[in-house]
């Protein structure tokens, strides 16, 4: 009796994993195939893609299953899953994280938001939409999104064995980190019981999300003769935004007394400063705001301010935007005169 409830032209039951270097992705798709080879004798196969390797560029985790009587021949990345498993929500913005998703596909989403407004955010039409809150779960069981997204990527994919799950997180974690065996655990359990669900039924004729691979500038027909590149480099354009893992600094304006700490151990040029004048008709430079365009959440600052001025705050989608205060950089804005000397 086949244990999968579907599998595509070549046998496969597909899983993707969308999310940022410093999330565990890449680990739970290894625990992932490893609890249905071991647990339910699947055959199955993973791998990872993660550009540079460090945190905060995008990763991708995949994950094959197939019936033990099929073997696995294909390595090649996944582009037409039946299950997505989004880690980082703001992934959508620079990352088209639903591309290739089949009609009836699952996606399952690390949010605290209303399923409306997230499946605008995706462009999803069909399909089931999954929510958990992996990050605040993660928060308070002091583990990481991993786990708990584990939990509801197995509430969705029901064919597999909760308890094998719970085996390769005692296998995985009792060597180097027993003190996390159990809190992981909790985290598992809790990610399985906490997700919703909300299905949007597609018609007979629905056709699945196409899906696109991000090809780059500048190619064979379009770069200049001699690969030269004519642009100027520089970051002014750059938005670290995707890389935030959940959290970002807030700025209390009354409690801060402009010492520079904060900018001090800032790796990304997020403080905006302006010329001012203190209560002894001194010049001064003065705090203004954060340029959330470049924070990456590294929360160095929160560290640093020695009046608690910044606050390590849980990220909701629209409190950047509407709390940054921009740089006003002159070569952008067609002032370069200012700066010649």
């Amino acid at each position: 009796m086949p244990i999968l409830p579907k599998t595509n032209d070549l046998g496969f039951f597909e899983i993707r994993l969308e999310s940022i270097g410093g999330l565990g992705a890449n680990l739970a798709g290894k625990m992932l195939a490893e609890a249905g080879v071991l647990g339910l004798g699947l055959n199955g196969s993973n791998f990872s893609t993660y550009g540079s390797e460090k945190k905060g560029t995008p990763v991708k985790s995949f994950i094959r299953f197939c019936e033990p009587d099929v073997e696995i021949r294909a390595h090649s990345p996944i582009e037409q899953p039946h299950v997505i498993g989004v880690f980082h929500e703001a992934l959508y913005k620079t990352v088209d994280v639903v591309s290739g998703l089949i009609p009836d596909g699952i996606v399952v989403v690390n949010s605290t938001r209303d399923f409306a407004d997230i499946r605008r955010d995706l462009r999803l039409k069909y399909g089931t939409l999954a929510v958990v809150d992996a990050l605040g779960i993660a928060v308070e069981e002091k583990t990481k999104v991993n786990t708990a997204m584990l939990g509801a990527l197995f509430r969705v994919c029901d064919f597999l064995d909760p308890e094998a799950m719970k085996e390769v997180i005692r296998k995985t974690f009792s060597k180097k980190y027993p003190h996390l065996v159990e809190s992981n655990i909790r985290t598992f359990e809790r990610g399985y019981r906490e997700v919703r669900f909300q299905t949007y039924v597609a018609p007979g004729d629905a056709r699945g999300k196409t899906f696109t691979r991000p090809e780059p500038f500048l190619g064979y027909e379009t770069q200049e003769i001699g690969g030269v590149i004519v642009a100027n480099g520089n970051s002014v354009f750059k938005n670290l935004s995707g890389s935030r893992q959940g959290f970002l600094p807030r700025w209390e304006a009354e409690k801060c007394i402009h010492c520079v700490a904060c900018d001090n151990v800032c790796p990304d040029f997020c403080f905006v400063w302006e010329e001012g004048v203190d209560k002894k008709g001194r010049k001064q430079m003065f705090l203004t705001g954060i340029d959330y365009q470049y924070c990456k959440g590294c929360l160095k600052c929160v560290e640093a301010c020695p009046t608690d001025a910044l606050i390590a705050e849980r990220e909701v989608l629209g409190f950047a935007e509407q709390n940054s205060v921009k740089h006003k950089f002159p070569f952008t804005a067609g002032g370069m005169n200012e700066w010649q000397c």
